[in-house]
Formats: structure tokens, C-alpha cells, sequence
């Protein structure tokens, strides 16, 4: 399936009267008191219906225009089935009629109509859009500052390649310049030495000549000469013999036949340099003030738009319903388990490779598909459209909940462990790394180091747990790890998942409870045990707009169930 018909079906909701008579006609329109879609016909009946006739509708399109977080806004109760009439202030969360015996202690409770009284025409939505608008602009000039900053940067990098080279220039020039003087002086010693044992050799070739001459005349002499002429040739030859002799003993007195070498010796600075230059010099990266323009935000931002969070130990859940399972359902064994938005349930059974659909009572409604390799965990990418991990053949199976199909198989380059999703990318966590899938192109990133079993992400951060290290770590969506946390109850760590501010909920095994760990990765608490029905807990899911949390526990020898709490 491609792209285009990926999103179209995303897009393509089908009327929720007709769907409840086992008929699939398209919605156009929905109406945001009913929460419901209608086809063009129910639409019509619903307009003049006199107790729906001023409900305010929008069309589909417009609907999937909305942000996705506010898609998921409703305006009923999904624990009483009540609409919405009250507003408690301490814990900023509207309630039902039913809810209020929760809120007793609250001493801020308001009609939720004078809440949301001009709404959109009060302050808070102009002073946000101003704040809006000077983020974006502080963000712009932050962005521009930075590209200066690497443009100049550059420039510097430039610069300091010129110095370099430069140096390395002069250096080669000076050196270049002393090896030509030594070599000239080489050259200059050398011709001298070569010049003086040349005409020494001259002059000794040259009396040897004569002497072989003589030594030729002294052995006809002897063969041919008389007494006379022997007597006076013997006087001659003597007297030239010993001039020779003397010539050669004058020639050794005065050290010309002594052995003269040419030596080279390096200047001690030069060889220093060999030994005291480690390297050719220091980058330094120097610190100075930002000059870039900021607009300051108000302080007092934060009191007046964004509720209060509580702390780690104001943190408590209340029980509102536990599910056993029923016996005809089948040995299940609960890999994972997930809120849709409508308040719906997904469990994964790993017994029998099937994926099951509840109600939001924990009624069990049918079996959505049945997987030929493992499931491992679960996770909803859109509405209706949710990813499986399988972890022996490494593959992920993305299946549209409604029409009971697997509609596109992505392969992995690696084990597929836990999964999760922001519905623009998944994230797939094997034991050593993970995979980023870019939804729009389906394109790969791989992140090594970042490994364990379960996982989940929130605000760009991407949050994981490892079995056999019994730990909860956080990372960039770059891999850059931010925080690790291990803590004594947490052993065997199976479910993960965030509440809307931040808290991290931990199912542990072997301990028999649900741990929360604080936003910094610094602090935690348990706050369900084996006192509350937590019993060998595999997998849990929190929907963040409602405050619902699911605990699933499979627990041997005894039926699995599951436990559904307010946050």
C-alpha cells in the first residue's frame, strides 16, 4: 500500500449510527457534543432532531484537521459515561456529576459552563498567540544566530588553514635555505680535499714514471757497461734513490698521506625538534557572551496556562474496574496491552499469536488478527491503525483495527522487541539498537546503543527498559542517552509507559508491582503491589487525556485479568 492510500484510509471514517447496524457508509460530517460521525442521511435526521438540532458539527475534513491530541478530547466521562459539567481547578481536570464525591477535599469547583465561558475571546488565548508569536521569533533568531555562528565559524576554520599552511611554508623556506648552505659548504670542502689529493697524486705518478725509467736504465747499465761507467752510474742512481726516498718521507712527515673523511653533523637545535616539537600548535575554542536577541517570555506563563503538576509523592490511582478473563476465551498469555482513544481495549496474546479487541468494560468483542510469526508488543500509530512487532522473523505488521487486516509489513534489519509511536514515526527497540521509520516515506535511521525490551516516546525523547540490566533509561531521538535509573523494585521490567506530565510507569514481574519513576530519572515510588491485584504484571498503557491506566497481569495457575485505574 502506498503513502497516498495509507493516509487516505486514515482519513476515510465511516458513519458510527450505521456502523452499529453492521453498515458501512461514509461519514461526513461529526459533531462535537454527540462525538460521533454521520453519513449524509443520519446527518439530516440528526439537524432536525429538536434535541440535536443546535449541536455544532463539523465536516470530517475539518475533524481530521484538529491537532491529534485534540482528537482524542472528550467530552464525556470515560469512567461514568456523564458529560462533562464541572472543573476542578487543584487537579485542572473537568469532571462528571459522578466524579465530584472524588473531588470533596477540592475546594475550587466550578461550573465547567463559566469556564469555558468566551474561551476563545479571553486573555489567555491572546497573551499564548503573543507568546506564540515571540517563540517563533526567538526561535527565528536563534536559528539565524546560529547559521552566522557557522558561517563565521568557517570563515575562522579558513583562517586558521592559511595560518597553518603559511608556517608550514615559511618553516619549508627556512629550511630549505640552511640545507643550501650546508650543501654549499659540503660542495666548498670537498672540491678542496678533492684538489689538494689530486695534485699530490700528480706529482707521485709522476716520479713514479721516472723511477721505472731509472730502474729500466740501471738493468741495461748492469749488462752493458764497463767497470768505469758502472762505478759513476752507481753514484747517480744512488743519488736519485735517495731523493726519491726523501721526497717520500717528506711527503708522510707532513701528514699528506693521512686518511681525511668527510663527515656530516646536524645542528643539535634542529634535531631538538624531532624530541621537543610534539605537535605544530593548539585549537582552542574560546567562550564569549551571546549577542543574539531574545524576547522574554512572562513568568507568569506558567501559573496561568499550564496546570500545576503534582509531585512524585502526590502521585495516588484508584481503582475503577478489574476484568477476569473468561475461560472461553482460551489460554492467554498478555505480551501487552493498549488504550484506544475511544476508551477501546488491544491486547496481545502471545499464547495463541492473536490480537483481541475489548470493549471499554472489558468485554471481550472479537479477534482482530491472528499472526503466523511472535508478537512481541503493541502500539497505535493512528485512530484505527495499530503496529505489531514480531519479534523472531523482524518484522513489524501494521493492522487496521476496523477491517481485521494486516494492511503492510515493514522488515527490520534486527530483532523487534517493543514498539511505539508519536503517529509520525515508529520506534523499534531490539536488544542492542533500534530502528527510526519515518511514516511519511518509510524511510530507516538506525540507532545503535539504544537497546532493551519495552519502550515508549514522549516529547522527543525516547524512553526504554531492560530486562536482564533491570534498568529505565532515556535517550535522545539522536540515541544521546540522558538519564538511567535501577531501583530494587524494579526487577524484570515488562510494561512502559508516560503520563501527561512526564512520569514514567514501570510494570515489574518479579516484584509484583507498578513503579513511577520521575520525569529526571531521579526519583521513584511504587504505587501498586500485590495488595492492589498486581500479580506478575506484563504490560500496562496509560491514555494521557483521559487519565485511564491498564494493567494487565497473567498469572500461572490462575485466569489472566486486567485492572483499569485513574491516574
Amino acid at each position: 500500500m502506498t503513502e497516498k492510500t495509507m493516509a487516505s484510509s486514515f482519513c476515510k471514517e465511516v458513519c458510527t449510527l450505521c456502523q452499529d447496524e453492521a453498515v458501512s457508509n461514509q461519514a461526513v460530517t461529526w459533531c462535537t457534543e454527540c462525538e460521533i460521525f454521520f453519513c449524509m442521511d443520519c446527518d439530516k435526521h440528526h439537524k432536525k432532531s429538536p434535541s440535536s438540532k443546535y449541536h455544532k458539527i463539523m465536516s470530517t475534513e475539518e475533524y481530521h484537521k484538529l491537532p491529534a491530541f485534540m482528537q482524542e478530547i472528550s467530552s464525556q466521562c470515560q469512567e461514568h459515561n456523564k458529560k462533562f459539567e464541572l472543573y476542578c481547578s487543584f487537579h485542572a481536570c473537568p469532571c462528571c456529576v459522578q466524579c465530584v464525591t472524588k473531588h470533596q477535599k477540592c475546594q475550587d469547583i466550578k461550573p465547567l459552563s463559566d469556564i469555558l465561558t468566551n474561551v476563545k475571546s479571553s486573555a489567555s488565548v491572546q497573551l499564548l498567540e503573543k507568546d506564540l508569536k515571540d517563540l517563533k521569533e526567538n526561535f527565528g533568531e536563534i536559528v539565524k544566530f546560529l547559521k552566522r555562528r557557522i558561517n563565521t565559524n568557517n570563515i575562522q576554520k579558513t583562517a586558521a588553514i592559511k595560518v597553518i599552511h603559511t608556517m608550514r611554508r615559511s618553516l619549508d623556506h627556512y629550511l630549505n635555505r640552511l640545507e643550501q648552505q650546508i650543501l654549499g659548504d659540503l660542495e666548498s670542502k670537498h672540491s678542496k680535499l678533492k684538489l689538494n689529493m689530486n695534485t699530490l697524486l700528480k706529482q707521485l705518478e709522476h716520479r713514479k714514471v721516472k723511477l721505472h725509467t731509472l730502474q729500466e736504465e740501471f738493468s741495461k747499465m748492469t749488462l752493458y757497461a764497463n767497470e768505469l761507467q758502472m762505478y759513476i752510474g752507481l753514484r747517480e742512481i744512488e743519488k736519485t734513490t735517495s731523493q726519491a726516498a726523501k721526497y717520500i718521507e717528506d711527503v708522510e712527515s707532513a701528514g699528506l698521506l693521512n686518511e681525511k673523511n668527510l663527515e656530516i653533523k646536524i645542528s643539535s637545535s634542529l634535531q631538538s625538534i624531532l624530541q621537543d616539537v610534539k605537535s605544530f600548535g593548539d585549537i582552542n575554542i574560546t567562550t564569549s557572551s551571546s549577542t543574539v536577541q531574545i524576547k522574554a517570555g512572562r513568568k507568569d506563563q506558567a501559573q496561568r496556562l499550564v496546570p500545576t503538576v503534582l509531585g512524585i509523592e502526590n502521585i495516588e490511582l484508584s481503582l475503577m474496574k478489574s476484568v477476569t478473563f473468561a475461560e472461553e476465551i482460551g489460554l492467554v498469555y498478555i505480551n501487552c496491552c493498549r488504550l484506544l482513544p475511544g476508551g477501546k481495549i488491544l491486547i496481545l496474546d502471545f499464547n495463541q499469536s492473536q490480537l483481541l479487541l475489548f470493549s471499554k468494560d472489558g468485554i471481550f468483542m472479537r479477534i482482530v488478527v491472528t499472526f503466523e510469526g511472535s508478537p512481541h508488543n503493541l502500539c497505535i500509530v493512528r485512530n484505527n491503525t495499530a503496529a505489531i512487532s514480531l519479534a523472531r522473523i523482524e518484522q513489524l505488521a501494521l493492522v487496521d483495527i476496523e477491517k481485521n487486516k494486516i494492511i503492510k509489513t515493514i522488515e527490520l534489519s534486527h530483532d523487534c522487541r517493543g514498539v511505539t509511536s508519536d503517529s509520525q514515526i515508529l520506534v523499534v527497540i531490539g536488544e542492542k539498537k533500534c530502528t527510526i521509520v519515518n511514516l511519511k516515506d518509510m524511510s530507516h535511521k538506525i540507532l545503535e546503543g539504544v537497546g532493551g525490551n519495552y519502550i515508549s516516546i514522549f516529547k522527543e525523547k525516547i524512553y526504554c527498559t531492560g530486562l536482564i540490566e533491570q534498568k529505565v533509561s532515556c535517550y535522545q531521538t539522536t540515541g544521546e542517552p540522558l538519564w538511567t535509573f535501577m531501583h530494587n523494585d524494579i526487577k524484570s521490567p515488562t510494561g512502559l509507559a508516560l503520563d501527561i506530565n512526564g512520569f514514567v510507569y514501570v510494570a515489574s514481574f518479579e516484584t509484583n508491582k507498578i513503579v513511577v519513576v520521575s520525569p529526571d530519572g531521579k526519583t521513584s515510588k511504587t504505587i501498586l503491589s500485590d495488595a492492589n491485584g498486581i500479580i506478575n504484571p506484563t504490560g500496562l498503557d496509560i491514555n494521557r487525556g483521559t487519565g485511564m491506566m491498564v494493567v494487565a497481569c497473567s498469572m500461572s495457575g490462575y485466569l489472566p485479568k486486567m485492572l483499569l485505574f485513574k491516574t
